[in-house]
């Protein structure tokens, strides 16, 4: 460890099996908190929309959300390792709690807009914070475990976000979708702020400088750059005046980001995330993750809906079942990675995920459900292969004082891959649904939208119904080329074995 930083142990060495225990418990359920968040608004817009308007801005619902946790990720793992995990953690869940009762009591749709923005602040302490905490927590050997029940959580929280939207909508009010996070989320905070006790750390002799410069600079320029991407040919056109000073501002800015964290003495994004082979590498296949998770998150539900004929229940269910096989994949990684390495295993991982997304276009025009569904548990058990071993292997190559810069740092390239292939996807499936229209009339010239409105009100013909299933395949053909490009990234930048420390 560098011998300028502070001598700390690891966080969960003198903790006994009953006070972790009931750490870990927190720790999933503020999993749960931000993983339910992310779904759990969907199905209920129709009733906020509803009721407060703004049917033209619903889409920031997600979009302001999305951005706040993205761009406060580095913030919060520079902070947590300055100051250390349960500060950050309690303030985060704090804020996120906050912005949770103020949705609920939103006037209008701009008040909701704003307050799911602070949401967002929270989360982003959320899902950082406990990621870097579950590796303090455990020795490497046993990381799989808590990291597999994270991912339990999550794939429970997909499943069961949106169903539990639904009902709260329908039979109840649509504010309560807000509400239910208080009483879990001051749960959490109870057992985090009496059973999370960091050892104490020894001093410095220096007090602790925090790169607030630094920190504003970065949440503004993925501000500006993250806002340019999401709403680039959607809210105005790629190369209008807003999309272009955007772009303009967001460059700039990082021109500002990098003078800034040059000369700050603690930078909030220090070099050596870069610097490092494994880091770099590992952001770099992890943003492909993102980019590659967009094809059947956004994409299949309408797939399988227009293409197949299903219901929006079976289509739903066509998705989630990836939900089932990654955590069972991930947790089982740990005999794989054990044997043939970190690297190897990722490269293995995605390199199947490579062939299943390149598969999917090959289906037979319009075929069964089976088979979509067949590939989604494949894709599913391929990237907990993948993701994983990255994740558990970064967190082994960093001391306590890097390993929370080190795990935002993943954890943002994969949002913003995420988020950028959003756009890029959206885009191509739209240039193909032009193509295959004739780029003219209501159903070509309106994208994917009016296309699949068409469908579900009987307008359409099956000329569009086969333009939607050439628009997806080009999409998971994206898709398996961003898969591509991160074993090529692993396999030529990522070192053949992690340099992992001991515990």
């Amino acid at each position: 460890m560098d011998s300028t930083r502070p001598a700390v142990h690891e966080a969960g060495a003198g903790a006994g099996p009953d006070r972790r225990g009931a750490v870990v418990a927190a720790l999933m359920l503020a999993m749960a908190l931000s993983a339910l968040d992310a779904t759990i608004v969907s199905t209920a817009v129709p009733q906020i929309v509803g009721d407060l308007g703004g049917f033209s801005l619903f889409s920031w619902l997600f979009s302001g959300y999305l951005l706040a946790v993205t761009v406060t990720l580095p913030v919060y793992g520079k902070l947590s390792d300055t100051f250390g995990r349960k500060p950050v953690l309690v303030a985060g869940a704090a804020l996120f709690l906050l912005g949770s009762l103020l949705c609920a009591l939103a006037w209008n749709m701009g008040a909701l807009i704003a307050f799911r923005v602070l949401q967002g602040l929270g989360g982003g302490a959320l899902q950082g914070t406990v990621q870097t905490l579950a590796a303090d927590l455990y020795p490497l050997k046993d990381r799989p475990r808590i990291q597999a029940r994270l991912s339990t959580v999550w794939a429970v929280s997909a499943i069961a976000g949106p169903g539990l939207g639904g009902v709260l909508a329908a039979y109840a009010d649509w504010r309560w979708i807000f509400l239910i996070n208080l009483p879990i989320g001051a749960l959490a905070l109870w057992l985090i702020v009496r059973h999370l006790h960091e050892p104490a750390r020894e001093a410095s002799g220096t007090r602790a400088r925090v790169d607030w410069a630094g920190a504003l600079a970065v949440f503004a320029c993925g501000g500006a750059l993250l806002t340019a991407v999401v709403q680039g040919g959607v809210a105005w056109p790629w190369l209008s005046a807003p999309s272009l000073a955007l772009f303009g501002t967001g460059l700039a800015l990082v021109v500002a980001v990098v003078v800034i964290e040059r000369r700050a003495a603690e930078p909030i994004i220090p070099g050596w995330v870069w610097r490092r082979r494994t880091i770099a590498a590992v952001n770099l296949a992890l943003g492909a993750l993102g980019l590659l998770m967009v094809a059947p998150t956004v994409f299949l539900p309408t797939y399988a809906q227009s293409v197949l004929g299903l219901a929006p229940v079976a289509a739903g269910f066509v998705l989630s079942v990836w939900t089932l096989s990654w955590p069972v994949s991930a947790a089982l990684s740990q005999h794989v990675y054990r044997r043939i390495g970190f690297r190897n295993t990722a490269m293995l991982g995605i390199g199947t995920a490579s062939l299943i997304l390149f598969a999917f276009p090959f289906l037979p025009y319009p075929g069964e459900a089976w088979q979509p569904t067949l590939l989604m548990l494949l894709l599913g058990a391929a990237l907990g292969l993948f993701q994983l071993p990255l994740i558990v292997g970064v967190q082994s190559t960093v001391g306590w004082s890097e390993r929370g810069t080190a795990t935002a740092s993943v954890l943002f390239c994969r949002q913003t891959g995420q988020t950028i292939g959003a756009a890029v996807f959206g885009a191509i499936a739209n240039g193909v649904l032009a193509a295959r229209l004739g780029g003219t009339g209501d159903l070509g010239a309106g994208g994917l939208d009016s296309v699949t409105g068409a469908l579900d009100s009987g307008t359409a013909d099956e000329s569009v119904r086969r333009a939607i299933a050439d628009a997806v395949h080009a999409v998971y053909l994206g898709a398996a080329g961003a898969a591509a490009l991160a074993f090529l990234v692993l396999l030529v930048v990522a070192p053949r074995r992690f340099p992992v420390l001991p515990d």
